[in-house]
């Protein structure tokens, strides 16, 4: 291993050491079929501690920020005003996945409150945000006259894309795994980490990788639909309805959450139920009511701005 030292002299050292850390685990080779995380920190110096799970979330922030605004310009928007946007999704998105959590997990986080902030340890539920950036949205596009829907249209491609770049946080923290396995992409999950009731097993379903790369997939998917739609407003504008991206952004993400939930042995629950499941469910009926709603029943959805002048799907800077 001290052979791979000299490829690396213009890294910072504790960049080289944690790439000599992945590099150097055993767990990641295709060889063996498996693989496990090198730890949830990256480098600690003094009381200052650097996180994989940090660094992935601010990495999705900045990339949402530029996709959004990038997504804007070609749809006629304000790329400020979406990044201004961005920044509310976030000062109330994040504060909302912890709460969501903590509020499901409550009787453990009763029992040691000091971590209830401790958000770098884990413990965010997507849907939590999903809820609070939706709200956030919807009072920002209402403050500035802005259509929610056309904004929720630019946001639903960064949104999933920050999902798929998020749950690799799972990862590195050995959290949200799936039920044992022995499929050859098992994950190894350290005896610290594994819950009761499974202590005896050492692999594990990889969920968060099941999740990213489906989100990656419907990413593509809306991707696909932004620019095909662009195409088609431009020859018969008002074809491609606002609000249709997030609406299929709701269905697709929900049909994938929906069934690798039930692979994981530390879902959120009410009663017998896996609360995501749920959410999931209720996600894929609105979105499918308001695509019945748009396309089939010829309907406008309910906005924060009156109806856009006939032939026109945009809102001019």
């Amino acid at each position: 291993m001290n052979g791979i030292l000299p490829l690396l002299p213009s890294i910072p050292p504790f960049l080289a050491d944690a790439s000599l850390k992945i590099i150097s685990n055993p767990a990641l080779s295709p060889v063996l079929g498996k693989f496990q995380s090198p730890g949830p920190e990256i480098v600690s110096i003094g009381p200052i501690t650097l996180r994989w799970y940090g660094l992935l979330i601010a990495s999705a922030v900045l990339i949402g920020v530029v996709l959004s605004q990038s997504l804007a310009k070609k749809r006629g928007i304000d790329p400020e005003k979406v990044g201004d946007m961005v920044i509310w999704l976030i000062i109330v998105a994040i504060p909302c996945a912890r709460l969501y959590y903590v509020i499901f997990e409550w009787p453990s986080y009763a029992a040691r409150p000091g971590d209830i902030l401790a958000i770098w340890k884990g413990g965010i539920a997507i849907h939590g945000a999903v809820l609070g950036g939706t709200l956030a949205a919807w009072v920002y596009a209402k403050l500035n006259r802005l259509s929610f829907w056309q904004l929720s249209d630019i946001i639903a491609p960064p949104l999933i894309l920050g999902q798929a770049i998020g749950r690799w946080g799972n990862f590195f923290n050995s959290e949200a795994f799936g039920a044992p396995t022995d499929l050859p992409w098992k994950l190894y999950i350290p005896l610290a980490n594994r819950p009761a009731g499974y202590r005896e097993f050492e692999y594990f379903h990889p969920t968060f990788l099941y999740e990213s790369l489906w989100n990656i997939g419907v990413f593509a998917l809306l991707l696909t639909l932004f620019f095909w739609g662009q195409k088609q407003n431009q020859r018969n504008p008002g074809r491609i309805r606002a609000g249709t991206l997030f609406l299929v952004y709701l269905i697709a993400y929900s049909a994938g959450r929906l069934w690798i939930e039930g692979l994981r042995t530390d879902s959120l629950m009410i009663g017998p139920f896996r609360i995501a499941q749920l959410v999931s469910l209720a996600g894929i009926a609105l979105g499918w009511v308001g695509i019945i709603w748009t396309y089939g029943l010829g309907k406008r959805l309910p906005d924060t701005v009156e109806p856009p002048p006939k032939n026109s799907e945009c809102i001019r800077r």
